[in-house]
């Protein structure tokens, strides 16, 4: 008798694969294309509502209030419920806090439909990852898994384009935005109906007829798509046969075993890389356009450029995501963490155009490299049973960051200037950095239930 584990290990890279890799990735793609809006949006905001630089920067953190919330509560609920029902749950709130967002007659409206909004989508953002991480083998989780971050740049290359082209077009403009970036999603919805539940999940709390009958499932699709009959599978003496299911932690009991003497070194190493890569990657990319028009461009170019700066999330994404599994997300994060402070160091001395656009694209590649690998490795460094858990508190806890970056940066620029705000940047990436040379795993081709071993 093979455990779910096994079975799943000697399936190879499919169709039904793909399809999995398409449904999450667009619902990030949205996560995206909601957080990229905002700093294309805010100029018109507050020339229509004459809004203070006080209000900018309450609606510039409000997405990550909601976020923070969304992120703690659907890992305690993934771990306790299950990933699809909360998967679902988040999308279609999104969707219509931000299609409710498009009416909003005031600053006040405006901020709390958009920490409703903030709120599905950082539960998205949090439960998709350790959930599709469970249906791939170890030899290909690592690029599954950061090709699947890849598709955060498809959504801000596609805030930048609608900034740029809707936005001037009226008064209203930022409206029509939010019914673009909320109708799509119903489709989305429709299509994850025919998702599986984490066959892992389900065996690890006992529902092991559910689980087989899945894992048959996807095992005929798959060589359906072949053509020929799979490998048998291999028992480890690791995983071995199917374990029984252990008994059910309450929410709250899942959310404190992250801080036990077992699994404390590993959040408290998490949560300090999260927070500084989150931080220098929300200040960036909300501020980035802010920037070039203080440092005199035009808010037309300034845009334009924008979407040359998002553009560059796509190469970098994707090139760590084949470095995932080449070298280990450990030396990925690393490699690209490096590149990230030297472009950002670059930043603080640049003074021409082409310069600072140069520059601005490579930190843009950079860190989203890191964010491909971060994504990968905070979804499998936890065991099945507090894997939702602890990529959601991770992620709430950075929420921290993201709040405070707009905030935090409007405040230093009139003191530290463009430069100086970049150096800022460079000392955090840095302290992130350095955790994770010290204490980081290297998770390459390692069975997700013998990481924690």
């Amino acid at each position: 008798m093979f455990s779910i584990s096994e079975r799943l290990e000697r399936l190879p890279f499919s169709r039904f694969h793909f399809k999995l890799l398409m449904i999450g990735g667009l619902g990030l793609a949205f996560e995206a294309l909601d957080a990229g809006i905002i700093a294309f949006i805010i100029p018109s905001l507050r020339t229509q509502w004459g809004l203070t630089t006080g209000e900018i920067g309450w609606i510039a953190s409000s997405t990550y209030v909601g976020f923070l919330v969304g992120a703690l509560f659907s890992g305690i609920l993934g771990d306790r419920f299950g990933r699809k029902k909360v998967m679902m749950w988040a999308l279609l709130l999104f969707c219509l806090a931000t299609f409710a967002n498009a009416f909003a007659t005031n600053f006040h409206e405006f901020y709390i439909l958009r920490m409703i909004a903030g709120v599905g989508m950082g539960a998205e953002g949090a439960i998709i990852a350790p959930y599709l991480a469970e249906f791939v083998s170890s030899k290909y989780r690592g690029r599954f898994t950061g090709a699947l971050a890849g598709f955060f740049s498809f959504g801000f290359v596609v805030s930048a384009l609608l900034g740029y082209f809707i936005v001037p077009m009226s008064d209203d403009g930022w409206r029509w935005i939010m019914i673009i970036a909320s109708v799509p999603v119903i489709f989305l919805l429709w299509w994850r109906k025919s998702l599986f539940e984490s066959p892992r999940w389900l065996e690890h709390v006992g529902r092991t007829a559910e689980a087989d009958r899945i894992c048959s499932n996807i095992e005929n699709q798959v060589q359906q798509h072949l053509g020929r009959p799979l490998p048998m599978p291999v028992s480890t003496r690791k995983s071995g046969a199917a374990k029984p299911a252990a008994p059910q932690q309450s929410a709250w009991a899942k959310l404190a075993s992250l801080f036990s003497a077992k699994y404390l070194g590993t959040t408290v190493l998490v949560w300090v890389f999260w927070i500084t890569v989150l931080f220098c990657y929300y200040a960036f990319l909300v501020w980035i356009p802010s920037l070039l028009v203080e440092r005199g461009f035009t808010i037309t170019k300034s845009f334009s450029f924008t979407i040359l700066i998002y553009l560059a999330q796509i190469p970098g994404y994707f090139s760590a995501a084949y470095f995932n599994d080449k070298f280990g997300r450990k030396y990925t994060i690393l490699a690209y963490m490096l590149f990230s402070c030297l472009a950002a160091l670059g930043l603080a001395f640049a003074s021409g155009e082409s310069e600072i656009i140069l520059l601005s694209m490579l930190l843009s590649f950079g860190m989203n490299g890191v964010i491909a690998g971060q994504y990968t490795y905070t979804a499998e460094i936890y065991p099945t049973a507090i894997r939702a858990t602890g990529m959601g508190a991770a992620s709430a806890f950075a929420r921290v960051g993201s709040i405070a970056s707009p905030t935090i940066v409007g405040v230093a620029y009139p003191v530290l200037g463009f430069g100086g705000v970049f150096a800022m940047m460079t000392t955090i990436l840095l302290i992130g950095g350095l955790g994770i040379l010290f204490f980081g795993k290297n998770t390459r081709g390692v069975v997700l239930e013998e990481i924690e071993a």
